[in-house]
């Protein structure tokens, strides 16, 4: 019976001092620590904004670089393709050009001396 007392009185003192912090003078003596702890909060939300802006700015280039990355092995296989000596003598025969057969004659200038 005691204990259900003494809790009792317990409940009734923890009021009295949860009173005393919303006190006029206690709010106002606690302004500098309030204000700091809103710009904490302030801060902490802008940083939340700021990284979700930052990540959807990193999945559009991470889409940008992919797209180039194939844009990139397409070009070079067709280059490739197309740098083939069956591919250019294809392309250059229309102008009048042949393939050579032999290898090339070798032009020696007479009037130089060999030292």
């Amino acid at each position: 019976m005691s204990d259900i007392k003494n809790n009792i009185g317990k409940k009734k003192s923890d009021k009295i001092e949860f009173k005393k912090y919303f006190q006029a003078s206690t709010i106002v003596k606690n302004i500098p620590f309030i204000l700091f702890i809103s710009s904490l909060a302030i801060i902490y939300i802008f940083i939340g904004h700021y990284s979700d802006g930052l990540t959807r700015k990193i999945s559009k280039l991470e889409k940008s670089v992919k797209e180039l990355q194939y844009e990139y092995k397409c070009v070079k296989s067709d280059v490739i393709f197309r740098s083939k000596s069956s591919e250019l003598s294809k392309v250059v025969e229309p102008m009048g050009l042949k393939e050579l057969k032999a290898p090339p004659m070798l032009l020696v200038d007479s009037s130089v001396e060999k030292k």
